[in-house]
């Protein structure tokens, strides 16, 4: 028996007699990452990167020189893997800052959430020259959008491979891990009040995105459903959807395609700018 299932029955059985107990393990599985080491394919870029610490410990890696494009991976994920982006835009003359997300590389803490991603992103920002754009994969693309709704100011905006219901990301975790109906809500209730939000109010149909946008997914996506990318786009009236064939959920960071996309969006609004001035 593997470990999930393993997990799945315990929670399957004491679930019902023990609910909040159960939701009170899963909630710090679901909020503790695990740092995972980068593949071999990242070091060449690793290596080329500087280090930078911006406020409160948050740790960065920061290529080029130019116009500022801040990015944020996901759940679990790291700066490198944005790899062949980073040096498409470096070579089109943008300076890059990947962050590594709360409780990530070398950010401080031991638990992350969409909302603290967030904040870390606003913390970064206000460190940085103004942004060009911001791109973010996963979580880190709610967290990306989250962010602008929180002020984070941005030229342009790319999300990729991000779900647009944070509730419906609960949901399916509980699901997952095999949790009854009471200890799922419990669940669902201890992430809410240590995020200090409902989720709901994380759902994209609640926001105001008001920059242009690249929304990015692909169809064989199995840990995001390519679903999520339809509503993000009916809820972002200045959005470009990009729907790909192929490409799962980390292979589409590399993609031509993709990185045409960026580099369009990013030309397209520096020509406005320089036309309206």
């Amino acid at each position: 028996m593997d470990r999930l299932s393993w997990i799945r029955g315990v929670n399957g059985t004491l679930g019902w007699v023990a609910p909040r107990l159960v939701a009170k393990k899963m909630r710090g599985l679901f909020m503790r990452p695990r740092n995972l080491p980068p593949r071999d394919w990242e070091l060449p870029l690793l290596a080329t990167s500087e280090r930078i610490t911006l406020r409160f410990g948050l740790s960065a890696l920061r290529w080029g020189k130019g116009p500022t494009v801040l990015l944020m991976h996901g759940w679990e994920g790291r700066p490198t893997q944005f790899a062949a982006l980073i040096m498409a835009l470096v070579d089109a003359g943008y300076t890059v800052v990947a962050l590594d997300g709360p409780a990530h590389g070398r950010s401080p803490g031991r638990e992350a959430n969409v909302l603290l991603f967030a904040r870390a992103m606003l913390e970064a920002a206000a460190e940085l020259p103004p942004l060009q754009a911001v791109i973010g994969h996963s979580m880190g693309g709610a967290s990306a959008m989250l962010a602008v709704q929180l002020g984070l100011q941005t030229e342009t905006l790319v999300s990729i491979a991000a779900p647009a219901r944070i509730h419906g990301v609960l949901r399916g975790f509980a699901r997952m891990m095999g949790l009854p109906p009471n200890a799922r809500s419990a669940f669902i209730r201890l992430v809410e009040n240590d995020v200090g939000m409902r989720a709901s109010k994380m759902d994209v149909a609640h926001y105001q995105l008001d920059v242009p946008g690249l929304i990015v997914h692909a169809d064989d996506d199995t840990f995001v459903s390519v679903k999520e990318s339809q509503l993000i786009h009916e809820a972002w009236f200045d959005s470009r959807l990009l729907r790909l064939p192929q490409g799962g959920h980390q292979r589409v960071l590399a993609d031509p395609r993709v990185i045409d996309g960026v580099l369009s969006l990013l030309a397209g609004r520096s020509l406005q700018a320089r036309q309206s001035a």
